[in-house]
């Protein structure tokens, strides 16, 4: 199930879906079947632009992004335990000294401002590691990272094995379990909840999602119909969450 996921999310994603269609016109044209190799390669170019355009890229991601708006700290319920997603923060490879911070963390950021407003005594940070570029788990590099923002080292326990969402959930539960934690507050970025809380809440667990890092920001109609690459990897990452819900259903 998890290859056929990673395929199904390859094949689907705007750059995937444009490769693929690239290279069935060229094996068409190959084969003299050029006036279908023809269209096939304007649809790949065709869905590769619509995806790249701000306009499309801010639809999907706000239809995503829509169900979980944001909460301010205030308006959140108290609940066991904070459990935090990886996605935020890459760990230190190899011989290098820090963690670079990527434009999830506001995942850490954010978790970081809940235990300080005492919505939940403990925090679980949720990521495994790439042996072949991480000198850490990536629950290590953001308990770094949350130390720095004040969180009590003693309040903060590690799931290291996990490298998807799944496996979040499943090696969480163990941890809360163990702890007696059943109602989590569950951070992650806004495009992200609508999956993620299926999967916790499908391992028995009381999920309030609590979303952060919104990316949809209102913009001058003119630069929503230029092409940019950043819309490209939103529409990517966006397109990603969709089939990973329906391939997991």
């Amino acid at each position: 199930m998890f290859v056929f996921a990673k395929l199904a999310m390859a094949v689907t994603s705007p750059l995937g879906a444009s490769l693929l269609g690239g290279l069935l016109a060229l094996l068409l044209s190959i084969v003299d079947r050029r006036r279908l190799a023809f269209w096939f390669g304007v649809l790949a170019l065709l869905w590769l632009w619509f995806w790249s355009l701000p306009a499309a890229s801010n639809w999907l991601r706000g239809y995503l992004e829509d169900q979980h708006p944001l909460m301010m700290v205030q308006a959140v319920p108290q609940a066991e335990a904070i459990v935090v997603l990886g996605g935020g923060v890459a760990p230190a490879g190899h011989g290098e000294p820090y963690s670079n911070l990527e434009s999830g963390t506001d995942r850490v950021w954010h978790a970081a401002r809940l235990f300080h407003a005492s919505k939940a005594p403990r925090v679980r940070l949720t990521g495994g590691n790439d042996p072949d570029h991480g000198a850490t788990s990536e629950a290590e590099a953001m308990r770094q990272f949350m130390i720095e923002r004040g969180v009590s080292d003693r309040s903060i326990v590690l799931e290291q094995r996990s490298r998807n969402t799944s496996q979040n959930a499943a090696y969480s539960a163990e941890i809360l379990a163990g702890a007696g934690d059943n109602r989590i507050l569950l951070v992650t970025s806004a495009y992200h909840p609508p999956r993620a809380k299926g999967l916790f809440e499908a391992q028995g667990l009381e999920v309030i999602p609590v979303a952060t890092d919104h990316e949809v920001l209102s913009r001058p109609l003119w630069r929503n119909l230029l092409p940019e690459t950043s819309a490209l990897d939103g529409s990517s990452r966006a397109i990603r969450e969709i089939v990973g819900r329906l391939v997991g259903r």
